[in-house]
């Protein structure tokens, strides 16, 4: 289990993102994460996961699970931000067992998006690899849900000071790599490192298990 090759999907991700209970779930996580003073948690994921095995190369029915995954994988935000990965798994595979998807499927959906998170996950195959790529590379001004500049955490401050973020795959030379550019007058390259170390080592291990490096650069500077 867990070699996409061996895996025949039978649900497409337009169908879930039409299902009304997974859904209700994303948005009632952000209302959640909101009134915690956190990030928004976003949908777009599941383009970005699925893009990137696709410029690796992968069959078009081998991208499928990432998007799944990408669309769900916060979703037990719903219920609590702390061990929300654990949580949104469990719910994922739940809800993808209800809907007949097949358990081999559905589990490795459900532990893709039990191990998305820096605290207490890792790449274990591919589907979680392009996850948590997609999930911890994406940086923006607009992730940023508190309007009050005065009153930003850290997070909050080093997403804003984001002006514009690329990731992009080199499949000949096997590389991923995130560009950005930073307002250095809102955050600095060693205040986006205090934040984000953790998450920038496991994008190097989740690009490892996809056979590639992973590079980072800031204002044009390599960073890693």
């Amino acid at each position: 289990m867990g070699k996409l090759s061996d895996i025949g999907i039978k649900m497409t991700y337009e169908e879930i993102k039409k299902n009304e209970e997974i859904n209700l779930l994303i948005a009632r996580g952000n209302e959640v994460l909101g009134a915690l003073g956190y990030t928004e948690h976003s949908k777009k994921h599941a383009a970005t996961a699925g893009k990137i095995l696709k410029e690796l190369g992968y069959k078009k029915d081998q991208i499928e699970l990432p998007k799944l995954a990408g669309y769900m994988h916060d979703i037990g935000n719903s219920i609590n931000r702390h061990d929300h990965a654990q949580s949104g798994g469990i719910l994922a595979y739940q809800i993808l067992k209800e809907l007949k998807m097949p358990l081999a499927d559905a589990m490795i959906v459900a532990s893709a998006i039990g191990n998305h998170d820096e605290g207490t996950g890792t790449a274990i195959d591919i589907v979680s690899a392009a996850l948590i790529l997609a999930d911890k590379t994406d940086v923006r001004r607009n992730r940023v849900q508190n309007q009050v500049i005065a009153t930003f955490d850290a997070h909050d401050r080093v997403n804003y000071a984001v002006l514009s973020v690329k990731l992009s795959v080199d499949k000949e030379k096997k590389v991923i790599q995130m560009d950005m550019e930073l307002d250095d007058t809102m955050c600095t390259v060693m205040d986006y490192f205090e934040i984000f170390l953790q998450r920038m080592m496991m994008c190097r291990r989740a690009a490892e298990v996809l056979g590639c490096k992973f590079k980072l650069t800031a204002n044009g500077s390599k960073l890693c």
